[in-house]
């Protein structure tokens, strides 16, 4: 099972380029920044590309009901984001948003980079298996994760064609501090409908989607749930402070086995 890393858009460019080449130096596959209304995920995963050489970048996602694809091919273009490193995440919400999404990633095929989407219900998870490259999965359990995963393999299977690579972010916080931020994250998702609906479904708090350990000696085993579930398993940091330490803390933690 691969393993990424994965940083808030937002944060400065010197954790960045720090997470970004220490991932890099501990053997991880992936870097991931997300895309919020507040932040350029395009810009801060250009950032991390010129940190790196053999990391593949993700963005994971952007909503293509704010930004619609021309918009995207742009921002890729402008940044100069490598279609042979890039996993481009898409995704979408609301009424329509399957339409958008089997729109937006025929759109997207211009750019020749890996379409990922994300997908939270059976209807979403299905489309991605029949028109994707690789599949998103967020705020879920393990156990959900495998019953996602059968959900893109019976979209693909309907299509025809082999199921697509499967990624899940973990959000992983070390301490109190991000013990707290963890929680104001999960009740900020658990209010948004379609995140609401999924954790219904899985019958589990937001928070107790993600990992929170005392020390980063605690990682590791905390991880273990997740062993051979999907094809990637994405460590989405959840910092005590927005510094360089507190996020080099996370990605020597969680980093890959050797060997």
């Amino acid at each position: 099972m691969a393993r990424g890393i994965a940083v808030f858009a937002g944060v400065s460019p010197d954790v960045i380029r720090a997470s970004a080449g220490e991932a890099e130096a501990l053997g991880y596959g992936s870097f991931w920044v997300n895309h919020p209304p507040t932040a350029d995920g395009l810009t801060a995963l250009a950032i991390a590309a010129r940190e790196s050489r053999r990391l593949e970048l993700g963005v994971g996602v952007v909503p293509l009901q704010t930004r619609g694809p021309q918009s995207i091919i742009d921002g890729t273009r402008t940044n100069s984001l490598s279609p042979d490193r890039l996993l481009l995440g898409v995704g979408s919400a609301g009424l329509g948003a399957l339409r958008r999404v089997r729109e937006g990633v025929a759109q997207l095929r211009v750019l020749g980079c890996r379409i990922v989407v994300g997908a939270l219900g059976p209807k979403m998870c299905r489309l991605a298996g029949e028109v994707a490259d690789g599949v998103l999965f967020n705020w879920l359990t393990p156990a959900h994760a495998r019953c996602s995963a059968d959900w893109v393999r019976a979209g693909a299977a309907e299509a025809r064609r082999r199921p697509p690579r499967m990624m899940a972010y973990v959000r992983v916080a070390i301490g109190g501090a991000a013990r707290d931020r963890l929680r104001n994250e999960a009740a900020r998702y658990a209010a948004i409908p379609a995140y609401a609906t999924s954790f219904k479904r899985m019958g589990v708090p937001a928070v107790d989607t993600g990992i929170a350990v005392d020390g980063p000696e605690m990682v590791p085993q905390a991880l273990e749930p997740w062993d051979g579930v999907l094809d990637d398993l994405v460590i989405r940091i959840i910092p005590a402070a927005d510094t360089v330490a507190d996020h080099l803390v996370v990605v020597r933690a969680a980093r890959p086995r050797s060997g």
